[in-house]
């Protein structure tokens, strides 16, 4: 019998009044107690799984690599007996699973494949990710095997020649362009790739996916294959496939590997033609989690302070991309309670979420940031989020339902924390304004990490170190960490991304600075003096902990004056 109490309680992974607690909920629901201190959040999964493994003396595997996975394994069992039963056959007759204490799958498992197998603990989402590796390289094709017969595929009359709506639904009705377009969003999906770009040019169609934050080539073709594709698109969109002069906006939503995707598709005329972006939302794979999004405890601390805030206005700043919408959104969700009546005015609404009313930005019918706002002040709301201030005309009105009792969140494009004050008074408020409403500003920019599965150390030079201000004296052993490069991250060396933020409280000290008209940068060296961390800095302490690398947090920081 598994003790998890004594193990959790010695290790100080768990209060003796938590744990009282879930033992408590336990007797109450007659479940699990690993699924009761999961469903309760007295722990995260992972902690619970290397607990297990430490009681039950199971290997943990915290990461499958693909060389891992018995193909010959999956060949004899469906992919949906592995989800249902989350199992992955690994080489060396040994077998993955999240839930150790049920041992009838792996029995049935075994069973199947005719020989014993050893467990392994591994996340949940691992085990999954592995089934759809290991099945996806068995059973979908690649974008770039179909493009071979994509090409043989004679089209006829070229670009410029077809006028008709009906010859255009023609083409993109035909099997190899429905087969190709699907294959480009499996690929995608496959890859990570959060957009697809499909990029006419003078001689050639460029389709480049972005992963992670950047652009990387996929295929280049022949120019005379975008009207076929670009139709395919906007038939699934639901789009005028006749309208070629004028962009259009649409929406795909298709459900693949037990995934909602939603897909928002762009379409603009350019000079060589229509220039399509996908972008790629997996609805299923959305954690609005603000421990999740990479803060340091010490700003996580001071933001969800300032989020409980009655009254004020919160302000993201950052470049397009950076993530202040899903930052935005993790606050909202924070707060969003019962009692509390929440109002978004967005532009685009990015994701729905349950319990607070979002308003979609349209102003060709006039409904724009600051009309929806003057709106929603209506509505009795505790809290509002206004998508961006863009106009002295939304920073009016917000600061006005700051100064009246209302919590507002919005973003702002600068390039730091306290370049976001400059920009407000450029808009035409008020000094006086905009210290009284303004109680927070983060700026905050997106640096990928490192891939665990090619992980390497390395001893960096002293004049890289020096770019961000380190010494080799400040390094633990002498050594940093990069990815060498492997399959599983397109040998980038890289796998996802998280935050580095920069969060500077607006106290009495900077509410004067803002009045005087300081410049930014003089009251960013005193928020500095008072504690701040600035976004470098803060990418530099994820640098010496492993997380991401030197190179990426230039990449992200380079045009900010420190």
């Amino acid at each position: 019998m598994v003790d998890l109490g004594r193990i959790l309680l010695e290790n100080n992974l768990i209060t003796k009044e938590r744990w009282e607690k879930a033992l408590e909920l336990q007797k109450e629901r007659g479940e699990r107690l690993d699924r009761v201190l999961l469903e309760g959040k007295f722990l995260t999964p992972e902690k619970i799984l290397r607990v297990l493994s430490e009681a039950l003396q199971i290997p943990y595997v915290p990461y499958i690599k693909d060389e891992e996975i018995d193909s010959g394994g999956l060949s004899q069992v469906s992919p949906s007996f592995l989800k249902r039963s989350g199992l992955l056959p690994l080489k060396g007759e040994r077998v993955a699973t999240s839930d150790p204490l049920d041992p009838g799958p792996v029995d049935n498992l075994s069973l199947i494949l005719a020989h014993p197998l050893r467990m392994v603990i591994a996340p949940e989402e691992e085990i999954l990710r592995g089934i759809e590796r290991g099945y996806g390289a068995k059973e979908t094709e690649s974008a770039s095997e179909i493009i071979k017969e994509f090409e043989k595929v004679d089209f006829g009359k070229g670009e410029g020649e077809r006028e008709g709506a009906e010859d255009l639904l023609d083409l993109a009705s035909k099997p190899p362009i429905i087969k190709f377009v699907d294959s480009l969003i499996i690929e995608a999906l496959k890859k990570r790739a959060s957009d697809i770009h499909i990029e006419p040019f003078e001689k050639e169609l460029r389709i480049r996916y972005r992963i992670d934050g950047v652009l990387y080539d996929i295929l280049r073709n022949e120019r005379s294959h975008q009207p076929a594709i670009v139709s395919r698109v906007k038939v699934m969109a639901g789009l005028n496939i006749a309208e070629r002069r004028l962009p259009q906006d649409g929406r795909i939503s298709i459900r693949m590997a037990g995934k909602d995707i939603d897909i928002r598709v762009s379409v603009i005329p350019t000079f060589f033609g229509e220039r399509v972006v996908m972008r790629l939302l997996d609805k299923s794979s959305m954690s609005f989690k603000l421990e999740n999004l990479g803060f340091s405890q010490e700003n996580l601390e001071r933001f969800l302070k300032l989020i409980k805030s009655s009254h004020g206005i919160i302000l993201n700043t950052g470049p397009t991309g950076s993530g202040k919408t899903t930052t935005l959104y993790s606050a909202l969700d924070r707060i969003n309670t019962p009692d509390k009546n929440i109002i978004t005015v967005e532009d685009p609404v990015e994701y729905q979420l349950e319990g607070i009313g979002q308003i979609q930005v349209k102003p060709k019918i006039g409904l724009t940031f600051a009309s929806g706002l003057r709106s929603i002040v209506r509505q009795d709301p505790d809290i509002m989020m206004v998508g961006e201030i863009r106009d002295f005309e939304t920073a009016e009105i917000a600061i006005h339902a700051a100064l009246t009792g209302h919590l507002v969140f919005s973003t702002l494009h600068t390039n730091d924390a306290a370049g976001a004050i400059t920009r407000l008074l450029d808009m035409g408020v008020e000094p006086y304004l905009a210290s009284s409403a303004v109680i927070g500003i983060m700026a905050q920019r997106l640096v990928r990490t490192i891939c665990p599965r090619c992980r390497e150390s390395y001893t960096p030079t002293p004049e890289s170190l020096a770019e961000v201000g380190l010494e080799p004296s400040d390094l633990k052993e002498g050594i940093l960490w990069r990815g060498r490069g492997c399959p599983s991250c397109l040998d980038t060396g890289y796998w996802g991304r998280t935050g580095i933020f920069e969060l500077l409280v607006v106290d009495d000290e900077i509410r004067e600075m803002i009045t005087n008209k300081k410049e930014a940068n003089v009251i960013k060296q005193k928020a500095v003096s008072k504690g701040m961390t600035t976004l470098q800095k803060a990418g530099v302490e994820k640098v010496l902990s492993g997380i991401t690398t030197l190179e990426e947090v230039l990449r992200v920081t380079q045009e900010i004056v420190v």
